[in-house]
């Protein structure tokens, strides 16, 4: 058993060696929306690891290009679906955020004020900053992105 520390919640969970980070947020009920089905081919299970990078397995070239897209991707940056834990004092910072699946996961949000910023599914860039009203105008400047995951891309339409 090994354990993984979770923050903002400063949460320690024990887990099995070789389990997935991801698995290990689930566990927590974070809310993590792994939009490509941990795939690792889309910004929502991206993790910043502030402790204990060389207790996790390394990183691939798939996870290497898909963060390489990601916008706010550092030296510390991984995602969940790609990495397990293979020894102790691992530490996960969550980004602040929320990841939109669908155009209409924004529809629902109209007339309010964004509690965090509303990130891009692929590329986690902000779509609406953390405070800013969500108005229909802001919407519809996002309506031409295509959120495509079954066939696992994103594009402009």
């Amino acid at each position: 058993m090994k354990d993984v520390t979770l923050q903002p919640i400063n949460e320690r969970v024990s887990i099995k060696t070789d389990t997935r980070v991801l698995d290990t947020l689930l566990a927590k009920n974070c809310n993590v929306m792994m939009a490509c089905g941990g795939q690792g081919i889309c910004a929502t299970c991206h993790v910043y690891i502030n402790k204990g990078m060389e207790s996790l397995t390394p990183m691939g070239d798939r996870e290497r290009r898909t963060l390489g897209l990601i916008t706010g991707a550092g030296e510390n940056s991984r995602l969940s679906c790609q990495c397990r834990v293979l020894g102790e004092g691992v530490e996960v910072q969550l980004p602040e955020g929320m990841y939109v699946q669908s155009f209409n996961d924004l529809e629902s949000l109209i007339g309010k004020r964004s509690q965090v910023a509303i990130l891009h599914p692929a590329d986690g860039r902000i779509l609406i900053e953390k405070g800013k009203f969500i108005t229909r105008t802001s919407i519809m400047q996002l309506s031409d992105v295509d959120f495509d995951f079954e066939n696992l891309e994103i594009s402009d339409r």
